[in-house]
């Protein structure tokens, strides 16, 4: 009977360092964060891909908790406004960090 309740509390204990281990710092997102992030980007590559007037090979776009970061190099400051306008308009993204240089 002794050996159940160690073993119970070794488990509850496991539990909750497992549970501990998945959750976010102010440093580090959650698991459940970076795959909110990481749709958040595939969005936002995929509309910038979209965008006709763009040339999506030399613009990096990168998340973290929401923030998108435009980064690269586009032939003229119509470009990068345009970039951001786009990426801005995806749901979820809340805000854009402009990085984004002309040529």
């Amino acid at each position: 009977m002794k050996q159940l309740k160690y073993l119970s509390v070794f488990v509850a204990t496991l539990a909750l360092l497992f549970s501990l281990g998945c959750a976010s710092t102010s440093t580090q997102e959650s698991t459940g964060q970076y795959v909110d992030d990481s749709a958040i980007t595939a969005k936002v590559k995929s509309a910038i891909f979209n965008e006709p007037s763009l040339s999506s090979a030399e613009i990096n776009v990168e998340t973290y908790k929401n923030i998108v970061q435009l980064s690269g190099f586009v032939s003229s400051q119509a470009d990068i406004n345009t970039a951001a306008n786009v990426a801005s308009n995806i749901v979820g993204v809340q805000s854009v960090k402009n990085d984004m240089r002309v040529k």
